[in-house]
């Protein structure tokens, strides 16, 4: 009761914490009563905390004691179940090195008790009051269409996507999706082909100073007649995988790190639906919609594939994952 007294007296002030894949984006919220009288987003060239964050913090710190610290939770070890029964969630994964809690008493989140100590240690000079989960980000974000649809719900983050599928507010599956990891595999993937591909050769090739056209020009006498060759099943064959080849480059921008960050979300979306359908473990149902919660502003590239790939409907809402983390702040503090 008397806190509640002392916090009417003054203004509260929440700072809220966004690691981006090469900055980190801080959100200021100065609040009076209900009202919100000061917001502001401010990005640093850091992904923890340097000195220039430090002192624009600690301004915001001074100005009132009741001063709260929200981060949202980057661990790439973090995810959702679709239990709240402690004895049943190692059939899903295995959380003995993670922390978890239940979402109302419908599913539960988890999370790295390596990582969380690590966000605790990289802010200690400011302090952390809450470390949220995208998951519950993305939860409170839908609520109005995960209470009643059967859907996939996506949270596109900077070089994250919280990925899940909920039925009438029934979590079905949820993964936590690293793009730098995918990105990583593909670029191992793309050097293990160049490898066979030279192996081929070696293997196959010829050193053409060695041949003696002369003793082999009768061999081209098979080609004597070239309109015969215009003729040929395997140059139709040909020409409709030159087709599909050239279709499918001119369908996906390639640049020189590889397929751009639109086409990369949307595999790594594809890969974890298929995960979903084949699975036993899950109750899997086929998805016709999905809701794509958007923190970083994809192009519209995303959505196409999304429908002409895999015949989704699909809608986008944008999101300020800084206001987001705060509206979670405030309402924990109302719970409390």
């Amino acid at each position: 009761m008397i806190n509640k007294f002392l916090e009417s007296l003054y203004t509260k002030v929440f700072i809220n914490i966004i690691v981006e894949n090469l900055q980190t984006l801080v959100y200021v919220e100065v609040c009076s009563g209900e009202n919100v009288v000061e917001n502001l987003h401010k990005k640093f060239d850091t992904t923890t905390i340097n000195s220039k964050m430090y002192e624009f913090v600690r301004v915001y710190l001074k100005e009132s004691p009741f001063c709260y610290i929200s981060v949202l939770d980057k661990s790439p070890l973090q995810g959702a179940i679709p239990t709240c029964t402690a004895s049943e969630m190692n059939s899903y994964c295995d959380i003995t090195s993670s922390k978890y809690l239940c979402f109302s008493k419908e599913w539960s989140f988890y999370t790295s008790e390596y990582d969380l100590e690590a966000i605790k240690h990289d802010y200690r000079s400011i302090g952390v009051d809450f470390i949220f989960s995208p998951f519950v980000i993305m939860a409170e974000f839908f609520k109005d269409k995960i209470n009643s649809t059967l859907s996939m719900f996506v949270l596109i983050e900077d070089n994250y996507i919280a990925f899940s599928v909920f039925d009438n507010s029934e979590l079905l599956y949820a993964e936590y999706l690293d793009m730098e990891h995918h990105k990583d595999d593909e670029d191992l993937l793309m050097d293990s082909q160049l490898e066979e591909e030279e192996l081929l050769l070696d293997i196959e090739g010829i050193d053409l100073e060695e041949v003696d056209l002369e003793d082999d020009i009768g061999s081209l006498d098979d080609f004597a007649n070239i309109e015969d060759l215009d003729n040929s099943e395997d140059i139709d064959e040909f020409s409709e995988e030159q087709e599909v080849e050239e279709s499918a480059h001119q369908d996906v921008d390639i640049g020189t790190d590889g397929f751009n960050e639109d086409y990369q979300r949307f595999s790594l979306i594809q890969s974890s639906l298929s995960n979903f359908y084949k699975n036993p473990i899950y109750k899997s149902q086929f998805i016709e919609s999905v809701y794509v919660a958007d923190g970083v502003g994809v192009s519209s590239d995303l959505k196409g594939y999304l429908e002409e790939e895999m015949f989704l409907s699909v809608y986008v809402r944008k999101i300020d994952l800084g206001v987001s983390v705060c509206d979670m702040a405030k309402a924990e503090l109302n719970e409390i």
